[in-house]
């Protein structure tokens, strides 16, 4: 036996190995559920609702959830997720659950034309641009700002979270708390806004 071929041998034995697990790396990571996203309350709730709803059409077409399952292909896991309405399954795992069951899913239009200000349909929403007029804690905040009407999201988290301890929290209107939340929800919390 020749030494000196054996370990070359080896060396690409313990090579291929090492590669062959690279290789198989990416399928490693879907076996993890993903970190739950940070979401609105609203988009929450609704989530939740729909969970509800796939579990009571599978509960009425006496179907087991793991018949569901496989029939739309993931796990009953994965399936028991979806109806407890969480987060961060995909909208597409979701949509084959539905389409399993043959449940419809549309969007639906909104009625009547959108307001300037933010109604109840539009909490958790960030406007592109913030009128001082209707936000009067932000608009006493925002003393030192001259000669515009309007801020940017990202000047008027700013501004709540340098200036949060002249907040007067009980002067709060919902949608000025609406506000804050939407903004530190969506650009991220870096100081301490009540």
């Amino acid at each position: 036996m020749n030494w000196q071929i054996l370990p070359l041998r080896v060396n690409i034995d313990i090579m291929y190995l090492i590669l062959d697990i690279k290789a198989n790396l990416h399928r490693m990571g879907n076996t993890m559920p993903a970190r739950t996203p940070i979401i609105a309350s609203t988009a929450a709730d609704k989530l939740i609702a729909l969970g509800k709803q796939i579990r009571a059409h599978r509960k009425a077409l006496r179907i087991s959830a793991t018949t569901v399952a496989e029939a739309a292909g993931m796990s009953r896991v994965t399936l028991h997720r979806i109806e407890n309405g969480e987060p961060s399954v995909t909208m597409g795992a979701y949509l084959n659950a539905m389409e399993a069951q043959s449940i419809d899913f549309g969007i639906i239009k909104p009625t009547g034309s959108v307001a300037n200000a933010p109604s109840e349909d539009h909490k958790g929403w960030i406007p592109a641009r913030i009128r001082l007029a209707d936000y009067p804690q932000l608009k006493q905040l925002a003393w030192q700002v001259h000669g515009t009407d309007e801020l940017t999201p990202v000047e008027a988290l700013s501004i709540y979270e340098r200036n949060w301890r002249h907040l007067d929290a009980q002067a709060l209107e919902p949608r000025e708390r609406d506000l804050i939340d939407a903004l530190r929800l969506g650009l991220g919390e870096r100081g301490g806004i009540v």
